[in-house]
This record gives C-alpha cells, sequence and structure tokens, in this order.
C-alpha cells in the first residue's frame, strides 16, 4: 500500500514538474520576443512567480535550484520596477524576495526585504498591507527564535487593524498570536487568541453571507411605505337656518295660537 502511495505522490510531483516547465519556456520564449522594456517587468515576475513554488518540490537539488532562480528573475524584475518607479512592482518582489530568504534561513536578509515593502505601504497609505507585513516580520522574527521582537511587531499590528476595522487581518495576527504563544508555553493566551480567530471567523461568514442575500434579492422587493398625511375631518357646515319674515311667523301663530299661562 505505501509503494502505491509513494508512487502516485511521484507521478503527480512528475506531472506538476512537467507544467511548471512548460509555463516556464512559455514564458521565457515571451520574454525574448517583448521589446518594449516597460513590459519586461510582469513576464520576469511571473517568471519567478513559477520558480517561487520551489515549496512544492520534494527533490533537495530540484528545490535549490528553483529557490537561485526564484531569487535572480526577482531581482530581474525589481532592477525593472525601480528604474520605472513602479512602487507596486517592488513591492511584489520584496515579498517574493523575503519568502525565498526565509526558506532559506537567512532571515536577516528576509528581514530587510520585508521591511523595504512595509516603507513602500506606508508611503501609500495603505494600512491592511501594512498589517500583513508585520505579520511577516513577525514570523520570521519567530522562526529566528526573537519573540520578544516579534511581539512587538504583532502588537503593532493589532493596533493597526483593530483601529482600522480590518477584520481578516486581525484573524491573522491573532493567529500568530496564538503560534506565538504556544511556542512560550503560554496556552491560556493561546488559547484567547485562537477563540478571537473563530469569532473573527464567524462574523466575516456572516457578513459574507448577508453581502450575497443582499445581491441575490431583487432590487424592488423593499418597499419603503411612505406614511400618508393625517387627514383632518372635513366638518359639514350646519346650514344657516332661513330667516323667517312676519308673514310667516303670523301664519305659523294662527295655526299653533300660544296658550295662556293658567
Amino acid at each position: 500500500m505505501k509503494k502505491i502511495i509513494t508512487l502516485i505522490f511521484l507521478v503527480a510531483i512528475t506531472f506538476v514538474c512537467k507544467a511548471n516547465n512548460d509555463a516556464l519556456d512559455s514564458l521565457k520564449h515571451k520574454l525574448q520576443t517583448t521589446t518594449n522594456d516597460t513590459l519586461k517587468g510582469p513576464i520576469y515576475t511571473q517568471i519567478a512567480a513559477e520558480y517561487l513554488k520551489f515549496d512544492t518540490i520534494v527533490n533537495r537539488n530540484l528545490r535549490n535550484y528553483y529557490q537561485t532562480e526564484a531569487i535572480h528573475w526577482s531581482l530581474q524584475a525589481l532592477h525593472n520596477y525601480s528604474f520605472y518607479e513602479d512602487t507596486l512592482g517592488m513591492r511584489r518582489c520584496f515579498d517574493d524576495l523575503a519568502k525565498v530568504y526565509t526558506a532559506q534561513h537567512r532571515y536577516s536578509q528576509a528581514k530587510w526585504f520585508l521591511l523595504q515593502s512595509k516603507n513602500i505601504s506606508r508611503k501609500r497609505n495603505d494600512v491592511a498591507s501594512v498589517v500583513m507585513t508585520l505579520v511577516k516580520l513577525a514570523n520570521v522574527k519567530m522562526d529566528n527564535k526573537e519573540a520578544k521582537l516579534a511581539m512587538r511587531d504583532l502588537n503593532d499590528a493589532l493596533n493597526l487593524s483593530v483601529k482600522n476595522n480590518l477584520l481578516r487581518e486581525e484573524a491573522l495576527v491573532q493567529q500568530s498570536y496564538a503560534f506565538l504563544y504556544n511556542r512560550l508555553n503560554q496556552t491560556d493566551k493561546g488559547d484567547i487568541a485562537s477563540k478571537r480567530v473563530a469569532e473573527i471567523n464567524e462574523k466575516l461568514q456572516q457578513i459574507q453571507a448577508d453581502k450575497q442575500l443582499a445581491e441575490t434579492m431583487p432590487r424592488d422587493s423593499v418597499i419603503v411605505k411612505k406614511t400618508e398625511p393625517i387627514k383632518k375631518k372635513r366638518t359639514t357646515p350646519v346650514k344657516k337656518l332661513a330667516k323667517l319674515n312676519t308673514t310667516s311667523v303670523r301664519k305659523l301663530a294662527a295655526v299653533y295660537p300660544v296658550q295662556a299661562k293658567l
């Protein structure tokens, strides 16, 4: 049974590698035929993205080769984006390079690139990206056994996410808190953080469900009834009695004589 599972796994890995090679060949051919330098940056990034799939490769030598190529193509993209002052492209490269260096346990380089990414996000006032980068920095510092520095980054990330009502980002921060507390054998605090993650995810699911329900409902399904103004009852005017002339009075008196008081 184990041999069959191993065989299936190897076949799957071979299929994935072949697909990656086909994609790489296509991208490299596209790069050679592209004459406009402003369009080369995204192609460099796409090639680097294929090599960034190194974490799916079991073979150590091949994985190391993919990591080296990921760094090479990310730096190519970074030079291109930097020349044309494309800060979003530069930030993508910084994040990609930090991923490779973290996998290689080269934590100083990984932290440096993440700090560059964070600086770009701050200049762009992209709070969500700042929070995400702080979480990545904290994870790198945890791997490097810098618990106090990691806690500081998580505290900054939590303050930003709560202040700006970023629920998804707060959930990621709380997950990192739980991981850090459990590594420090502070399981009580880790459980509190995990509970908070569950609460946020439940709230996000409810928000998504409400949004989907609102999208499926027709726009005219909800009719707001306007309050009608209170109508004042019209009082029927009392008809004024016609004045009786003296002749009419005399006739009535003759028919209904007034009785004298006894």
